[in-house]
């Protein structure tokens, strides 16, 4: 296996791991961003109005691209591969990817969410199928076809909006009495006439023998016959790699960081939507400006310890 080492690795390349890549590179810190996925979950937002700096509603892959285009004029460009696990050494960290294994003097953690499932019946079997869980990545599939989208936040609500110009008839399903979306989305919402909402309603079962045909709802309808479920129910953070390294997190996981985005284990720095910083706020603009801040700490404790 290919063996690297670097003083920075930072892990995720989203919003927060680009900004403070962006920051890294201009203090010349020698380091090396490992994701998946160039632009996290950025890359899949519908339109983005609220980011500094963005005139015009802006497609969520167009700011990531953007983003990761100021970052490789820098030199810098994302490395794909999936880091299974992060070991605590006396030099450092071991980082073991897919690809390669890392050797780094200090880890920033930038890894996002994971979306969250319903965990009903059907879900699994037929996931790709038609149930699928990124609007922007699959909704083309579904051109004058008949969908739902499960959820009542602002990325249920802006998937919704996406479809209903490329479906027939959009189902909003949404388990409380009201949204939770942003005001300026649900005005959106109330005028586009393609779209129906249904409160207080819950997917009980997905049914379907090769595709998705239907789901069986407990609330004002009992089953509704389509062609596509869009499940948006938030996410949840992606432990797997911090509780390895015991760095203390609240009930919700979420690292607890100080305001340097340092964790509670030294060489540690944590920064985006996985973070308690930018008081539970989480945005594509606050995800990068903890990058940021990120990166300059760093900087300043390596100038410290050299």
């Amino acid at each position: 296996m290919k063996r690297e080492k670097h003083d920075l690795v930072i892990v995720g390349a989203g919003p927060a791991g680009i900004s403070a890549g962006i920051y890294a590179a201009r203090y010349k810190v020698d380091f090396e961003i490992i994701g998946q996925t160039p632009g996290g979950n950025m890359s899949e937002s519908y339109d983005i109005e609220n980011y500094p700096g963005l005139e015009d509603v802006t497609p969520g892959h167009d700011l990531a691209d953007r983003m990761l285009n100021q970052l490789r004029r820098f030199g810098a460009s994302p490395k794909s591969d999936d880091i299974q696990s992060i070991i605590k050494t006396k030099e450092g960290f071991t980082l073991l990817g897919r690809n390669a294994e890392y050797q780094a003097k200090s880890v920033l953690l930038a890894l996002g969410m994971a979306r969250n499932k319903l965990g009903v019946p059907g879900e699994n079997e037929l996931e790709g199928k038609g149930v699928a869980y990124c609007a922007t990545c699959d909704g083309f599939f579904y051109r004058e076809k008949i969908v739902a989208v499960v959820g009542g936040g602002d990325s249920a609500v802006t998937a919704a909006l996406y479809l209903a110009d490329i479906a027939k008839k959009v189902y909003l399903i949404v388990r409380k009495p009201e949204l939770r979306a942003e005001p300026a989305w649900q005005d959106k919402l109330k005028k586009d006439k393609r779209i129906e909402i249904l409160f207080e309603t819950n997917v009980k079962e997905i049914h379907g023998v090769d595709k998705v045909e239907s789901i069986l709802l407990e609330g004002k309808k009992n089953e509704l016959k389509l062609d596509g479920v869009f499940i948006e129910i938030g996410q949840t953070p992606q432990t797997i790699l911090y509780k390895s390294l015991g760095l203390k997190t609240t009930d919700k996981d979420l690292v607890i960081v100080d305001v340097a985005q340092k964790t509670s284990v030294k060489g540690v720095w944590a920064a985006g939507d996985i973070t308690t910083n930018s008081n539970g706020l989480r945005q594509i603009v606050t995800a990068a400006s903890e990058g940021a801040v990120a990166a300059v700490d760093i900087f300043t404790e390596f100038k410290k310890s050299n």
